[in-house]
């Protein structure tokens, strides 16, 4: 008898082969599982959030707690690299992380569906866990969203492994699930479908729920009308704002103004049911205020630089404005509150914000005859709501962690000693003067530039202090003293300028300030960690 035979082996080779590409789909299916449980679980927890409160959401939540728990230098350093985009960044990581972790997950637990249900369910309980601990937290009501995603989640990974697995006889009497070749097809590809639509129209319906709940806060700043300041900021000198080409604008629009705070949702208060509660040691009685009783107190109008304590030598995070609000020491004297060199019982003023967040300003600073308010507005319009609407707290010559309170709702009255706000138990100085800095605005680090006369020039500030002198020393050469822009305020920066004959060639230009006081700005550099950064800015330039 003749005919072809396979060589050794080749009868087991082909369903090998088989065998391994079964187990590769079915894995890639048990990934998409994966992904569709967490899009499912996200999308219904933020369904449930917008019912509830959308600061309770998985997602805010757990960047939020990331937030609280990352060290100082880790959180100053996404601060220097992402900018403002630090929140999205942020919950861009925690949305791929959440999907990578879902399909590494639905991939292993094709034949084990029940672990993969457990464990969605573990997720939910740690994101429960995490809107409970928020500093805002409302308490166990928070943890619901979480919860009811984690339920559904749970679910659907349970009902689409199901489908990907054919239950024999002998796995029946075992309790154990094989994949065969009998997997329900078409039943998974719809039960998919319906589960991706589902999901898409329960985040749909929550984003616009989400939106609907800021529309009384919205309307209640559209219908804001700010009264006329009883002592208005005079007008800001002529020769204030120089007109150089690259300076910073002596005021900063809105728009452009910086923005560094923890919350990954902008708070979207209701002016009309928004209170202020006043309390603690040495205030004779607590009191509530509402947004028209502050507004029916005499108003100052100031111009006033803000600066972050994450701002480095050169950096973005600084801003003039012009703010209209509450006096901020009368209204504590009328509750009896004194500085503790006038024998007061505190020496801490605790502002809370709405999220949660707390910081610590030295009563004796507020009280010391500065223009500290309660900001109502800003460059002649309500507060925006990234800056604090209804109200925020300013204290000028201070950081803003320790004076600047954005949606500001409660003041304590209390000591260093007896608490810690948010920013010193994560590493930051209790009080936070801030310290002299300049910076060349113009020309541009590795500007490349033609020989002859260039306009060197930037802003200064040493806020309730002043700034008496601006010196730019090109390469090694002497200190040469700029040109000061008039003075507005002690409490706001300076611009200056100084033409440079250029040469061919690399150059390196550092400026330093000298502030009101006659103390000259440090070159010694330091971090921004614990209270401010510290040292000469300098830009290198090719002059061609």
């Amino acid at each position: 008898m003749t005919g072809r035979t396979n060589p050794p082996g080749a009868g087991h080779r082909i369903p090998c082969v088989s065998n391994f590409s079964k187990h590769s789909t079915r894995s890639a299916l048990g990934a998409l599982c994966g992904l569709l449980a967490a899009y499912s679980a996200l999308a219904v927890a933020e369904l449930a959030a917008a019912l509830i409160r959308p600061e309770a959401g998985p997602v805010t939540a757990i960047g939020g707690s990331a937030i609280d728990r990352t060290p100082a230098p880790v959180k100053d350093w996404a601060i220097q690299t992402f900018g403002e985009a630090d929140k999205l960044v942020l919950q861009l990581g925690i949305l791929a992380t959440v999907g990578v972790l879902a399909a590494l997950l639905g991939a292993l637990t094709v034949n084990r569906r029940r672990v993969g249900a457990a464990v969605v369910l573990g997720f939910g309980v740690l994101g429960a866990l995490a809107a409970t601990a928020r500093p805002d937290s409302q308490g166990p009501v928070d943890a619901l969203p979480s919860l009811a995603g984690a339920v559904i989640g749970a679910g659907v990974m349970y009902g689409l492994l199901g489908k990907l697995v054919a239950t024999s006889p002998a796995a029946s009497l075992t309790g154990q699930e094989d994949t065969g070749a009998g997997w329900n097809r078409r039943g998974f590809l719809a039960a998919a479908s319906v589960t991706a639509a589902a999901a898409t129209g329960a985040g749909a319906l929550g984003r616009a729920l989400t939106g609907r709940r800021g529309q009384g806060a919205v309307a209640s700043r559209n219908s804001l009308v700010l009264p006329a300041a009883a002592s208005a900021a005079p007008a800001v000198p002529a020769r204030a704002a120089l007109r150089i080409p690259g300076i910073s604008a002596f005021t900063t629009p809105n728009k452009d103004f910086y923005r560094v705070d923890t919350a990954l949702v902008v708070p979207k208060v209701d002016a009309d049911t928004w209170r202020l509660r006043i309390h603690g040691k040495g205030v004779a009685r607590a009191r509530s205020y509402s947004l028209p009783d502050l507004l029916d107190r005499p108003l100052i109008e100031r111009d006033v630089t803000l600066t972050c304590v994450s701002n480095e030598v050169g950096g973005p995070y600084v801003g003039t404005a012009r703010w209209l609000g509450v006096p901020l020491a009368p209204l504590l004297r009328e509750l009896g509150v004194r500085a503790p060199s006038q024998g007061g019982r505190a020496d801490q003023l605790v502002a809370r914000s709405v999220d949660g967040i707390t910081l610590g300003s030295p009563v004796e600073e507020v009280l010391d005859g500065r223009d500290a308010m309660l900001v109502v507005g800003m460059n002649g319009e309500p507060l925006p709501f990234a800056h604090g609407f209804p109200v925020r707290m300013l204290v000028p010559g201070l950081y803003g962690y320790v004076s600047a309170c954005k949606w500001i709702e409660d003041i304590e009255l209390t000591t260093f000693d007896a608490y810690d706000a948010y920013w010193i138990k994560r590493g930051w100085a209790r009080r936070g003067p801030i310290k002299t800095q300049s910076r060349i605005d113009t020309p541009r680090p590795f500007a490349r530039l033609s020989a002859g006369v260039v306009m060197v020039a930037g802003v200064a500030w040493a806020q309730h202090r002043g700034i008496s002198r601006v010196e730019v020393r090109f390469d090694d050469g002497p200190w040469q003293e700029a040109q000061l822009a008039d003075q507005d305020t002690v409490d706001t920066w300076r611009q200056w300028s100084l033409p440079w004959k250029a040469t061919s060639g690399g150059h390196t230009l550092t400026v330093r300030a000298t502030d009101g006081t006659g103390a000259v700005q440090t070159e010694k550099r330091t971090r921004t960690i614990p209270d401010g950064a510290s040292g000469w800015h300098s830009v290198f330039v090719n002059v061609g």
